[in-house]
């Protein structure tokens, strides 16, 4: 999503548009990117990529509850957590993107025709989060799926061994 071509600014009561923050767009994506809160900051609640960020990760949140409340064996659980954790993954690249572009580029790209800031050291902070967050949660979905692919099919093995001993 960041190579998404930018919004008109709308202005704001004064009339000047909005200055949009590098480190809070960052930031947001660390703390509310899995729903999309920094797509909305920077775009606007009619920015339509921001609700894709919704439906997986509430899925992935529900996954959660029907494990915790039908154990380890809930098949359903097990297709629904991996999406939460692939939608905090997308959510920590964009923090990561958001953190790591150039001043000068967010200001054309964000702050057209403003004068440019420097952000300073909290937009680092913001990324060296996503990264721990977003590693973090990409290895645990993989491991997470790659287990129970292997549970399942160790599951399934021992019908199939008896069906094939029968004899003709």
């Amino acid at each position: 999503m960041p190579d998404d071509p930018p919004l008109p600014m709308r202005p704001n009561p004064a009339g000047t548009p909005r200055y949009r923050s590098k480190t809070v767009a960052t930031w947001l994506a660390v703390l509310g990117g899995a729903l999309g809160a920094h797509r909305f900051y920077l775009r606007g609640w009619r920015d339509p990529a921001g609700w894709l960020y919704w439906p997986p990760a509430l899925l992935g949140l529900l996954g959660v509850q029907r494990m915790r409340a039908f154990g380890q064996d809930d098949r359903v659980a097990s297709w629904l957590i991996p999406l939460l954790g692939l939608t905090l993954s997308a959510a920590m690249l964009s923090a990561i993107v958001h953190g790591l572009t150039p001043d000068a580029a967010w200001d054309a790209r964000h702050n057209p025709g403003q004068p440019p800031r420097r952000t300073g050291w909290l937009p680092v902070l913001g990324v060296i989060a996503a990264l721990l967050i977003g590693a973090t949660a990409l290895l645990s979905t993989v491991a997470f799926s790659v287990q129970r692919f292997f549970e399942w099919q160790l599951a399934d093995a021992p019908a199939q061994r008896s069906s094939s001993r029968l004899p003709p």
